[in-house]
């Protein structure tokens, strides 16, 4: 192993090269370090030397026999020789031994799937074997739900033992057996999660021939291989680094978690709340039982925060240029928290008196407690940009006109779809955002004792969940699909299944009346065809399976979209979206960019959040910046790749939060979830697989691509 860098310097000759190597270094890492390559296949920087393989093999002046180099210690004045026809001939033999107990032929396979043995085939020149090749195959061993165990490729070089029992400290496998019978294993052949297994993948990492791979993962670049490997990171729209929070809220650092976090989003605290969390659908440790419940660790993180993160929260100099924003929603605000902080003048406009866009206006209050939304945004304001509320815009001409640069359009989606049945203007259809909205500003909104929710998203959970607050005896929600294809989060209909809400499936409005003060709601059956563009199953309509219910009020829930008034003089998608370039979300009028859900239709807080970052970072690179917006909170620090044993942690079960009592969650709007203990939190966190600890594993070096001795 690689020594100190103020270790002593020394100098020895390798191949009639004289080379400087660090007083500690093996010959092989001095070769290496020095650009000389030897052979080598039981060897990996990170892991200690056995000699195994015997490749790696050298000659010493006025020393005896084939020491192996990745065992013998450099010295200072050492004469080496590493490429001599004996030595040649010596690996030669090595390989073609290996080859040879090797089930697939490296001689002909061309998986091109980094196979070590295989390029040290090709650049020792082996085409051929001069014995008997094995053809007896063992069985894949699919029992580990990440990776695949193929016995066919193993070479017994021991490297993954070592990885297990150095790198992590875990030693759930070993050499079982001895001599021709000896193989990798567990003890009495237990399965890797009745070993105390840390699931971490080390050992896939550092296999040479794919006896061990990843199972259902494919790449072909760096950027690729870092998305399959961290899928939580990658999942994230504004790309929080969620490996290292949650590592730190493990160790009980909890400010620094908070810190990484705040290093991509300005509403922590928000998205520990409301987040959809596709992370989780991403998360590696689910296929073991359950998910990290990430977005109750940020949540946890962010509320015990002590503002560590401020002190290296940095604006930039004044730029001299002015940014206008219309709209105060997730994608405005976030735009405007990083344009001041590169130095920018920024106003948001918001047409109504509150900021927050539908944060503030739409989402209950059992989800979003208004004081918690409110801090977050005074946090927000207090990096120094301008807001006019009460102020709609209703042409950017003006804006260019008073000397501002450049203009974000961030004005949300707040008109609904139609429904497009006859009736739908009848009293007692009210449409989801003006009641939600009513209900946030306190205001009584009558719904009589039976309520129809039309839709199965979010939104509609969102109105189902209200209404059941306001003495309704009876909440339906009417959805022309089944559960499995609904867009809202499935914990959105499990609390509202806990609630009372009842589901109507597979029906669809096909007309409103209103008669004597009761609605009266025309329906169809469906049943599901064939995918749609969206991939889930096309609803289709039953002939003959009408029904009719009656209701006192009816909310379609069904969708919003964006209103672009036409003096914007900006492009926009059939559905009402702004056009934009997908890369810089510049629209076609020069100088505008748009986001959120302006761009997208109706999507989440954090997609919102992500589409506010990509604005701010093309609208500074306009006005001449660098477009980086990336921050540092918190210093990088050297991860520690030690894991350590885990008695039952493949077990460990996700820790679920606590809600308020039941008949508290009908009669109020408190907010429903608890946060979680210290206790529960760093034992969630410590679930993690540390997925992301592959990535500081030296890779494996290759031979040359040219042939030995060409």
């Amino acid at each position: 192993m690689s020594g100190d860098t103020d270790m002593e310097t020394i100098h020895l000759t390798i191949d009639g090269k004289v080379i400087e190597a660090k007083k500690g270094m093996t010959v092989l890492e001095a070769a290496l370090n020095a650009g000389i390559y030897i052979p080598h296949l039981c060897y990996h920087a990170d892991l200690s030397p056995s000699g195994a393989c015997r490749l790696c093999i050298i000659e010493i002046e006025k020393g005896r026999g084939f020491p192996t180099s990745c065992t013998t210690p450099a010295m200072d004045e050492m004469v080496v020789h590493t490429d001599s026809p004996e030595i040649h001939e010596i690996r030669r033999f090595a390989i073609q031994l290996m080859i040879a107990d090797h089930k697939d032929d490296c001689l002909t396979c061309n998986s091109n799937m980094g196979c070590e043995l295989q390029a040290l085939a090709a650049y020792l020149g082996i085409t051929d074997l001069p014995f008997p090749k094995t053809t007896e195959r063992k069985e894949l061993d699919l029992r580990n739900p990440l990776f695949t165990r193929d016995p066919n490729k193993c070479i017994i070089c021991g490297r993954c033992i070592r990885a297990c029992q150095e790198l992590r400290g875990v030693g759930a496998i070993s050499f079982i057996n001895r001599g021709k019978e000896v193989v990798v294993g567990t003890a009495f052949d237990r399965p890797l999660a009745d070993a105390d297994c840390r699931f971490c993948l080390a050992c896939v990492e550092v296999c040479p021939t794919g006896a061990l791979t990843d199972r259902d993962m494919a790449w072909r670049t760096r950027e690729e291989r870092e998305a399959a490997l961290i899928p939580c990171t990658h999942a994230c729209p504004a790309g929080i680094d969620i490996p290292r929070y949650v590592w730190l809220i493990g160790e009980g650092r909890f400010s620094e978690a908070a810190a990484v976090i705040k290093e991509k989003v300005p509403f922590p605290q928000v998205l520990g709340r409301i987040c959809p969390h596709p992370c989780e659908d991403e998360c590696r440790r689910e296929k073991l039982n359950e998910p990290i419940a990430i977005r109750m660790l940020k949540r946890f993180a962010t509320e015990n925060d002590d503002g560590l993160w401020k002190k290296n929260n940095i604006k930039k100099p004044p730029t001299g240029k002015r940014v206008a924003i219309i709209g105060s929603g997730p994608a405005g605000l976030t735009a405007a928290y990083y344009l001041t902080k590169q130095g920018h003048s920024v106003t948001v406009y918001e047409e109504s008196s509150r900021l927050g866009g539908m944060m503030a206006a739409c989402i209950p209050e059992y989800r979003l407690p208004s004081d918690v939304l409110s801090a977050e945004i005074e946090e927000i304001l207090q990096i120094g940009f301008e807001v006019k509320t009460d102020t709609r815009i209703e042409s950017l001409a003006p804006l260019f006109e008073q000397g501002y640069d450049s203009i974000f359009v961030a004005v949300g989606a707040q008109q609904c779809y139609s429904l497009r049945v006859d009736g739908e203007d009848s009293p007692g259809v009210m449409n989801e955002l003006s009641f939600l909205k009513e209900v946030k500003l306190g205001n009584k909104v009558e719904l009589g004792s039976k309520v129809a929710v039309i839709g199965g998203g979010n939104c509609a959970m969102d109105v189902a969940r209200t209404a059941i607050r306001l003495d309704v005896k009876e909440v339906a929600v009417l959805y022309r699909r089944t559960r499995e294809e609904m867009p809202a989060d499935s914990e959105e209909v499990d609390e509202a299944l806990r609630e009372g809400v009842k589901f109507i499936f597979l029906a669809n409005p096909t007309k409103i009346t209103s008669e004597n003060g009761k609605i009266k709601l025309e329906c169809i059956r469906m049943e599901l065809g064939e995918l749609d563009s969206s991939g889930r199953r096309r609803p289709t309509p039953i002939e003959g399976s009408e029904f009719v219910m009656e209701f006192d009020t009816v909310i379609p829930a069904i969708g919003q979209m964006p209103e672009i008034p036409d003096a914007f003089e900006i492009n926009v998608e059939r559905r009402g979206t702004v056009q934009v370039d997908p890369n810089t979300l510049e629209t076609s009028r020069k100088g505008v960019f748009a986001g959120g859900d302006a761009v997208s239709g109706a999507a989440t807080v954090i997609e919102a959040i992500a589409s506010g970052r990509k604005a701010a970072s093309s609208i500074d690179q306009y006005l001449g910046g660098t477009g980086v917006i990336d921050e540092e909170l918190i210093p990088q620090e050297e991860c520690d790749l030690f894991l350590g044993r885990c008695e039952g942690f493949s077990d460990s079960l996700r820790e679920m939060p606590n809600h308020i009592p039941m008949e508290e969650r009908l009669s109020t709007f408190k907010e429903v979830e608890l946060s979680y203990l210290e206790e529960v939190a760093i034992r969630e966190a410590q679930r993690c697989l540390r997925c992301d600890l592959r990535l500081e594993i030296s890779p494996a070096i290759l031979p040359p691509l040219k042939i030995y001795g060409e």
